[in-house]
């Protein structure tokens, strides 16, 4: 019963070690020109349409692995294909207007740079359509 017990925790500890280890590029940066977008106020139904675009400022290609909202009512689409030094890319999020009210949601952004993960910010206020 002991071997068992202890196996179980060898196997968890090894899988847990081998999934932290990310290889990033210590010269690679990923460089946005803003982090934080606000729509101000808007009507009901408008466009919640807004794209972050970054560079890469390192010498080795920029691959995004992953990039995820903070919530089902941002939807955020990516550059898929490495980025080459510099090169550009960008992050197109579209937020889903029809719900009313004050908002702040946040999107993050996994990469092989240094600085990773990078969070987005976007934020307004929906206002009911007159």
């Amino acid at each position: 019963m002991k071997k068992t017990i202890f196996l179980i925790f060898a196997m968890c500890f090894a899988v847990s070690f081998i999934n932290a280890q990310e290889v990033k590029d210590t010269s690679l940066v990923i460089t946005f020109i803003e982090t934080t977008h606000d729509y101000g106020t808007i009507a009901q139904g408008s466009d919640g349409n807004y794209e972050f675009t970054f560079t890469n400022s390192g010498k080795t290609p920029l691959i995004l692995s992953n990039v995820r909202s903070s919530c089902g009512c941002t939807i955020p689409v990516w550059t898929k294909d490495p980025i080459q030094p510099k090169g550009k890319g960008s992050i197109k999020v579209q937020y889903n207007t029809a719900n009313v009210g004050t908002f702040q949601k946040s999107i993050t952004v996994i990469s092989n740079a240094k600085n990773s993960p990078v969070i987005l910010t976007i934020k307004g206020n929906v206002i009911v359509k007159q």
